[in-house]
């Protein structure tokens, strides 16, 4: 087999397609779930917190005045910017909490629809219980 017809083959199986589709599906996934974080709760989460704005928070290592917004220290020389990483840590423990709810909100769908698919047929009874209980039955009878 040429190296064509394997890359070929190799491409075409569905493991492959699915892996491509689930990487494009997955990326226009993040913007949306990164857009919700940003744009909608974080927002919340600084009014909560009467309006902190963590991603301008730095240590100047330049020298530079107090009072400058990141993206104007960082012009002026190089900065410590923990309040950006406090950000995007926040962003990920956000993001984590929202695919984890999704994932066990897919889980309960897929376990109900397992449940209600397939109902449990009534269980059968031993034979020798089966005796045991006609003589016990005979018995009740005589007595």
């Amino acid at each position: 087999m040429t190296f064509s017809q394997e890359f070929k083959t190799f491409v075409v199986k569905g493991n492959v397609m699915d892996l491509a589709v689930g990487v494009i599906i997955g990326g226009a996934f993040g913007k949306i779930v990164d857009s919700a974080v940003s744009d909608l709760i974080m927002p919340l989460v600084s009014k909560l917190f009467g309006g902190l704005d963590f991603s301008n928070y730095y240590v100047a290592l330049a020298g530079q005045t107090a009072g400058l917004t990141l993206l104007e220290a960082k012009k002026l020389g190089s900065v410590f910017a923990y309040g950006n990483f406090i950000t995007v840590a926040l962003n990920f423990v956000i993001l984590a909490l929202i695919i984890f709810l999704m994932i066990r909100q897919m889980n309960r769908m897929s376990t109900a629809k397992a449940d209600s698919a397939a109902p449990e047929a009534a269980p059968i009874t031993p034979e020798d219980v089966m005796l045991l209980r006609e003589i016990r039955d005979s018995l009740k009878t005589k007595g």
